[in-house]
């Protein structure tokens, strides 16, 4: 990546985390060392800039999306954070907290067989390109004020999609938190239709269009729950900065 492309991203990087404000942050579509992005740890660089003391990583594939990569396997680092010495590159999602972390927990999820077209933004056009599917994975951190919390990136596949989010919610309630109100679901579940991302005992925290950031036709990431009422909680949007092609998601919880 060019320097000067690299300050670039920096800069609005660290413009949209100070907007954000957040104690618990949510990352999808994240690099680990990839040399297309700087070879940066991003979920590390990330907990620095809001000054927070636990980050994980947990990485989808190994290598890059955009070249050649693999699957996770047995001898790969699953849940990777600062006591890791994981030395291979990879791409996947992260979860960030400043309030401390008692233990990380990761579930598995299989990608869909086959892909889809999808369409992408390229010289400020939007061009369709078939793009095949990969492994796909939740992060979950119990913190010690007694809160899970759980982020994902789930297929592009629809109805794939839909039954990894089926296994997360039962994963959500194997982890030991007896109080469901204080599990918290958030992340890219690239399911459009709000009453498939709830089901029948989860709710939407937040009704916001995400999705492209610089002109949101849908909303594909969410915040779920079994217990929080929308009375609890404070919904902040904040417009297209630059920085990815999703808008951020933004609740304040009343504990």
């Amino acid at each position: 990546m060019p320097p000067d492309k690299e300050a670039d991203n920096a800069t609005l990087l660290n413009s949209a985390l100070g907007q954000l404000a957040s104690d618990v942050i949510g990352l999808q579509e994240v690099d680990y060392f990839l040399g297309r992005s700087g070879n940066h740890n991003q979920v590390a660089n990330v907990a620095a800039q809001v000054g927070a003391k636990d980050w994980a990583f947990a990485p989808s594939l190994m290598g890059s999306p955009d070249q050649e990569w693999r699957n996770p396997n047995e001898s790969d680092e699953k849940v990777v954070t600062d006591s890791s010495e994981i030395s291979l590159p990879g791409y996947g999602i992260g979860i960030v907290s400043k309030i401390p972390v008692l233990s990380w927990h990761r579930l598995e999820l299989k990608g869909s067989p086959v892909g889809v077209l999808m369409a992408f933004p390229v010289d400020g056009k939007m061009k369709r390109f078939y793009v095949r599917d990969h492994p796909r994975s939740a992060l979950a951190a119990k913190l010690n004020n007694g809160w899970l919390v759980i982020n994902t990136h789930l297929s592009f596949v629809p109805g794939f999609n839909l039954a990894q989010l089926i296994k997360i919610k039962r994963w959500a309630n194997t982890l030991g938190v007896e109080d469901k109100s204080k599990i918290l679901l958030m992340g890219d579940l690239n399911i459009p239709i709000v009453i498939f991302a709830q089901g029948f005992k989860w709710k939407s925290l937040a009704t916001q269009r995400t999705f492209p950031s610089w002109y949101p036709k849908v909303q594909i990431d969410y915040f779920l729950s079994q217990g929080i009422s929308r009375r609890d909680i404070r919904h902040i949007e904040y417009p297209h900065s630059g920085m990815s092609d999703h808008l951020p998601l933004q609740i304040e919880v009343d504990l």
